[in-house]
């Protein structure tokens, strides 16, 4: 052996812990497409209509006060040509997928009530998610939110989870697209704890062990930054054990754990930004996604209050996109029509720019950019993403790119079955 191989052979050695280390901390991608927002709705609101009537709504206050690309485009100030290009198909979505991903809501939606009350319905809320995942009207992803595991409130979220899942798992509702939402985690330890009443609960209901994951909602300034000023949020994901699918940003409960004043609680306050930016660093490279939060300004009232109230979500929606956050939280039937039109204008927008450089990447040819794999991987991802909600279809970038959803895939080194 050559003293190259002798030294290869002595780092492949010192180096292996590290190496298994980084593969089991960072695995990437993991290969599962990412809804644009969460829906919040309170347990005792949420029935078999509830996606439905959500359609129904947002198609009609969008019929009232945006009934056509050119009042889309006054309204939210958008050129001609691209609402031209988003308002079909923010309407397609709205009548066939209007809600990506829903949550069940027994937090802070919910609020104290009885516990005979939150069990029956619990049990209710379960039956009916159970229901419509076998008559496949359940939203692709979908799940329920549980109160803290903060001492005053860890019972009743242990209880609600417990009578939940039985239920659910008694009627089949349990599917891949199921996911459990933890608030206001202040420790690791708590999230310790959801991994131990997780295998608890599989064991106990007949669920698939390991197979439930859960979101961690980033409500308070302990998960940011810990008394040892370490950064707790990313030692969470590690205690997840593999079940941490998800960090939300809580927008109100953080800001105002640090004092900001109610009139300046916002997605884009100083504050938020720099929770977001531990969040997205936290969970980079670990297959974990992060979602922003919501915005409490409803499109409600006369068409001067709706409108002025699509343009602030559309443009923070807008602003997370371009932040690399790809997911918020949507309180209001009437905030889907901006949600959309704000998600589907942003990839429609960097479609061809997007399209051009992948296909000079892939198949060579004349290109103004000298991208290298990684910059490769994120443009194949912005495409992939669009195609995934519905603001670019597969003929189109075949067409733009020359490539494929699987070759997108692949591109973006997102696993491939």
């Amino acid at each position: 052996m050559s003293h190259l191989d002798d030294l290869v052979t002595q780092l492949d050695g010192s180096l292996a812990d590290a190496d298994a280390a980084l593969a089991a901390g960072y695995p990437g991608d993991r290969g599962v497409r990412q809804p644009v927002h969460t829906v919040y709705v309170p347990g005792d609101r949420y029935g078999a209509n509830t996606v439905a009537e959500w359609s129904e709504d947002a198609r009609s206050v969008l019929a009232l006060h945006g009934r056509s690309a050119i009042e889309v485009a006054e309204a939210l100030d958008l050129r001609p040509s691209l609402a031209a290009e988003v308002y079909d198909r923010v309407t397609a979505k709205l009548e066939a997928e209007p809600i990506e991903d829903l949550r069940i809501d027994f937090e802070d939606g919910y609020g104290v009530r009885p516990d005979a009350d939150e069990d029956a319905a619990v049990l209710a809320a379960a039956r009916v998610l159970a229901a419509t995942v076998r008559d496949g009207s359940a939203p692709p992803f979908h799940g329920v939110r549980i109160k803290s595991f903060e001492a005053p409130t860890r019972h009743r979220g242990l209880r609600t989870l417990d009578l939940f899942l039985g239920e659910l798992a008694r009627e089949g509702g349990i599917t891949d697209g199921f996911v459990i939402t933890l608030p206001k985690v202040t420790s690791v330890e708590q999230v310790t704890a959801m991994v131990t009443a997780l295998e608890t609960l599989e064991a106990a209901h007949d669920i698939p062990a390991g197979s439930l994951s859960f979101e961690i909602q980033v409500e308070t300034p302990q998960a940011i930054l810990g008394p040892d000023g370490t950064a707790l949020v990313a030692r969470m994901i590690t205690a997840g054990g593999g079940r941490v699918t998800g960090l939300h940003y809580g927008t109100y409960d953080y800001s105002a754990s640090l004092g900001v004043a109610a009139a300046y609680q916002s997605m884009e306050h100083p504050v938020a930004d720099h929770a977001k930016d531990v969040m997205q660093v936290a969970a980079a490279g670990t297959g974990v996604f992060v979602s922003d939060g919501s915005t409490n300004v409803l499109p409600v009232g006369d068409r001067e209050a709706v409108r002025a109230a699509w343009q602030l979500h559309l443009r923070l929606v807008r602003r997370s996109l371009a932040r690399g956050i790809y997911q918020g939280w949507d309180l209001h039937p009437a905030q889907l029509p901006s949600r959309y039109v704000a998600t589907y204008s942003f990839f429609r927008e960097g479609l061809e720019s997007a399209a051009a450089r992948l296909r000079a990447y892939v198949h060579g040819g004349q290109s103004s950019y000298l991208d290298e794999p990684a910059t490769a991987a994120a443009l194949a991802a912005f495409v992939l993403r669009g195609v995934e909600c519905g603001a670019v279809t597969v003929e189109e970038v075949d067409k733009l790119a020359g490539v494929d959803q699987r070759k997108l895939a692949e591109l973006a080194r997102r696993p491939v079955a």
